[in-house]
């Protein structure tokens, strides 16, 4: 019995399109380079010399992630360029929160059929992420999996290796009642709770043209695919001039998870969520979800991507600082004595939910 002998390409997968996207996104890579890699893709595994970055006695940080289902409404509105940036800062912001400067990345790109049009504009963003943070993109994997994927469907993972001076580790092992509590401003949702977005978005039947006054009248896609902002930059020289006590990384479980993740014990963090506005996007998905201020609170950042715990005497340096690197800067609650976690309060208007309210989370 003759039958036609099968290729690679005949099962759906194209060798010479990956090798043409790797030789395509090559420049890209090489933008990101710095002291210590060369950021040249094409081997079987990237280099850093941590001796030419200017470490001495270094520890390794590491840090893996995703873009999660915000990757959908890219996809169904074929708005690529960002989510790159979303990848990276989920990592980068990961590794300062810990006093790490981050270093290289590497990404991994999965889809039923690749389009290098897409693959690369996905790269691109990556590229620009890795910039913004300040590391370099020394290599990825791209995998063509047909059968995996529903057609014009991708995934990402992203992973983010950083260093730090073994005593310049940012513990939060001083955080002391007494110390207070700033809020860095979010870009927007950034790239959590896009599960409970999308749900809302189909039961209200919204449309992603619409725009919001709020938001300097940009549309809801705009808004809600708006990247992750990265604070690598802006905070990396006030952690290294021993200035701040703790950082959290606003993410999946909100304020109420994330804050208490780096306190010590005997430490409680009271936020009060009168001193900000909650930004038009974030109301906008409470009143439509009628979602409890409790869920708002463990769900989204709510307008402050990162937490910024600090002695009183280091305020008035450390906001000048922040704010002269472009930061939206404002004090948003307290540490004091109690059993470690963090209670979120409310008041009327802020959060449209009753007049007195509160959350708390005990780690």
């Amino acid at each position: 019995m003759s039958q036609k002998p099968l290729t690679y390409a005949d099962a759906g997968v194209s060798i010479e399109a990956g090798n043409a996207l790797v030789k395509a996104i090559g420049p890209l890579a090489r933008s990101t380079a710095r002291p210590g890699a060369n950021a040249e893709l094409g081997g079987f595994g990237g280099f850093f010399d941590l001796r030419a970055a200017g470490y001495s006695d270094p520890l390794l940080v590491a840090a893996n992630d995703g873009v999660g289902t915000k990757l959908k409404l890219a996809i169904e509105t074929g708005r690529h360029d960002g989510v790159g940036v979303d990848l990276v800062a989920m990592c980068a912001n990961d590794l300062i929160v810990q006093g790490a400067e981050p270093l290289f990345f590497l990404d991994y790109y999965a889809t039923g059929k690749l389009d290098s049009g897409v693959a690369a504009a996905v790269v691109a963003s990556i590229a620009e992420g890795c910039r913004q943070a300040g590391c370099a993109l020394i290599g990825g994997e791209t995998a063509e999996m047909p059968g995996m994927y529903s057609p014009g469907d991708y995934d990402l993972a992203g992973f983010c290796v950083g260093a730090v001076e073994r005593d310049k580790v940012l513990t939060g092992a001083s955080i002391a009642p007494g110390d207070v509590i700033f809020g860095l401003s979010s870009s927007g949702v950034h790239s959590n709770g896009f599960s409970l977005v999308r749900r809302i978005i189909a039961e209200e039947h919204w449309s992603l043209d619409n725009r919001l006054p709020g938001e300097a009248n940009r549309t809801l896609r705009e808004v809600l695919l708006e990247p992750t902002r990265i604070y690598v930059r802006s905070l990396l020289p006030t952690i290294q001039e021993r200035r701040i006590k703790g950082l959290a990384h606003i993410t999946g479980g909100g304020l109420l998870e994330n804050i208490p993740r780096v306190l010590p014990r005997g430490c409680h963090a009271f936020i009060d969520a009168g001193y900000w506005t909650l930004p038009e996007v974030f109301l906008l998905l409470q009143r439509a979800g009628a979602l409890a201020p409790e869920e708002m609170a463990r769900t989204f950042n709510c307008g402050v991507g990162m937490a910024v715990i600090l002695a009183p005497e280091q305020i008035d340096p450390v906001m000048a600082a922040l704010r002269g690197a472009g930061e939206t800067v404002f004090k948003i609650g307290r540490i004091e004595e109690g059993p470690r976690g963090c209670t979120v309060s409310g008041q009327v208007g802020t959060w449209n939910s009753p007049k007195d309210w509160s959350a708390t989370h005990n780690a």
